[in-house]
């Protein structure tokens, strides 16, 4: 047993995190006993989840650094050969990853392209021919071997983020408002380059969209726009059934706005502080104007998101006292919009881009800023770390993504577009920690005060902490 552990009581205890890694059983005795060799094995997996995987070892190819233990693949590389011959286009960007047919698993990639590309997406049904984005589909085995890569969408504009369906189709965005481009697209990776992929979803919004994902208990469509001034957005389908082409058949666009302010910069949010939500309809050929008139949230420049545990997770790339990013989680049971975490220095976080949460319930970022960029993690014990460092200069990691069963982690490297298969020693999916994730507390000062009042109502309760403080955010009277 960890001997910062030895002697503590129950409070104590508490205050040190809780006990949910300890490989501990109660015997019939009222007793703890011990599996020494479950213990280890737990130990070492809250070594690894709970504080990184340890100092970055350079990498001989002057690529990518990783963690000792980890390893990686170049699957895919801008300007080498499609299946079809053709070549594989450039600017590498949002991700996502769905299972395949014989433990393989399929990726749908974007493609940041606006109308003059060296490598463009030459697909046969494209939304616009003159236009260069889109996205491809690739197929790895389970080796982590590519098996086929295809277009699967063509004729859109600077495809930058989007996000995954619960229903199996991807989310593509343009990061643009010009013309007819402006809008998002569903692609299916089963079924590339449809009709589907070239029908853009117009009740969604024509603003310059950067990523999205669905709340799967509802159906609601939650999106960021890469902007300056920028707004929270969401989508309320018509069709609710969660299947391929239900999100075309029209819905309600939304902004957020705080309940009791008016025309409300997001500078207003303070460490800790939580702010009640009220959505306001908008016209969605004019969304940001509307937003704009209507008062609704104004923050500097959105970008990633990612939907886990009942929480919407979303940051904000150049906000924050020192220009260096912010963290923002919106719960929609609690109608609530709260700051996470907001950098203060950029050894920790320089201007975060996409984010995901990892199957044992980490928060990683990867950065968009002007130093090394890195690919990083935030636990629910609030450790901040590094996994990745980009040794490319001038380009920037993009799209983290982990395959269905955990095991392997896809990132790309923008410029000149690499997608690389990493794995080595992850920890074990954990749907119990993601669900922590989605009520820990703030990193570092922005930590909620842990009283002896709060500690007193977590023992009293039964439950750890972290739950306690999330009760108390949450308007629960301790």
């Amino acid at each position: 047993m960890d001997k910062k552990l030895q002697g503590m009581n129950r409070r104590e205890f508490l205050k040190a995190g809780g006990a949910g890694t300890l490989a501990l059983a109660l015997g019939s005795a009222g007793l703890f006993s011990f599996d020494a060799k479950a213990l280890a094995q737990a130990d070492t997996e809250a070594k690894r989840s709970f504080g990184g995987y340890g100092p970055l070892v350079k990498d001989p190819g002057g690529l990518l650094d990783l963690p000792e233990g980890f390893q990686y693949r170049i699957i895919s590389e801008e300007g080498g050969r499609m299946t079809n011959g053709t070549a594989v286009p450039g600017a590498f960007d949002g991700m996502a990853a769905f299972q395949g047919r014989h433990n393989s698993v399929v990726l749908v990639r974007n493609h940041e392209l606006s109308s003059n590309a060296k490598y463009p997406v030459i697909g046969k049904n494209p939304y616009d021919k003159n236009a260069a984005g889109g996205t491809t589909t690739l197929v790895v085995d389970a080796n982590r071997k590519l098996v086929s890569e295809v277009v699967s969408s063509s004729g859109t504009i600077r495809n930058c983020a989007g996000g995954a369906t619960p229903w199996g189709t991807w989310l593509t965005c343009e990061e643009t408002a010009s013309g007819e481009h402006g809008y998002v697209f569903e692609v299916n990776p089963d079924d590339p380059e449809n009709e589907l992929s070239k029908t853009p979803i117009r009740d969604m919004g024509f603003f310059s969209h950067e990523a999205c994902d669905v709340d799967p208990a509802t159906g609601i469509v939650y999106l960021t726009e890469d902007a300056s001034p920028s707004f929270l957005y969401r989508y309320i389908p018509n069709d609710r059934r969660q299947q391929p082409g239900a999100l075309q058949k029209g819905g309600i666009l939304q902004a957020a706005a705080i309940e009791e302010k008016s025309n409300t910069e997001a500078a207003v949010f303070k460490p800790g502080q939580q702010f009640a939500v009220v959505w306001r309809d908008l016209n969605p050929e004019e969304a940001q104007a509307d937003a704009m008139n209507k008062g609704c949230i104004r923050f500097s420049r959105l970008e990633g998101s990612h939907f886990e545990g009942g929480v919407f997770w979303f940051d904000d790339t150049s906000a924050g006292e020192k220009k260096l990013g912010r963290i923002y989680r919106y719960i929609p049971s609690t109608n609530s919009l709260e700051l996470f975490y907001e950098a203060s220095d950029a050894n920790l976080m320089e201007m975060p881009d996409n984010i995901c949460i990892t199957p044992w319930g980490d928060l990683w970022f990867v950065e968009d800023g002007g130093g090394a960029d890195r690919l990083l993690g935030i636990t629910p014990e609030r450790e901040i770390y590094t996994f990745a460092a980009n040794r490319l200069n001038n380009s920037e990691l993009c799209g983290p993504t982990f395959s269905p069963d955990g095991k392997t982690l896809f990132v790309n490297i923008q410029s000149p577009g690499i997608t690389f298969a990493i794995w080595g020693p992850f920890a074990r999916n954990n749907p119990g920690r993601r669900r922590v994730m989605s009520h820990a507390e703030p990193p570092s000062y922005f930590a909620p005060q842990m009283t002896d009042k709060l500690i007193g109502f977590a023992e009293a309760q039964g439950i750890s902490l972290l739950e306690a403080a999330a009760l108390q955010r949450h308007g629960v009277t301790i």
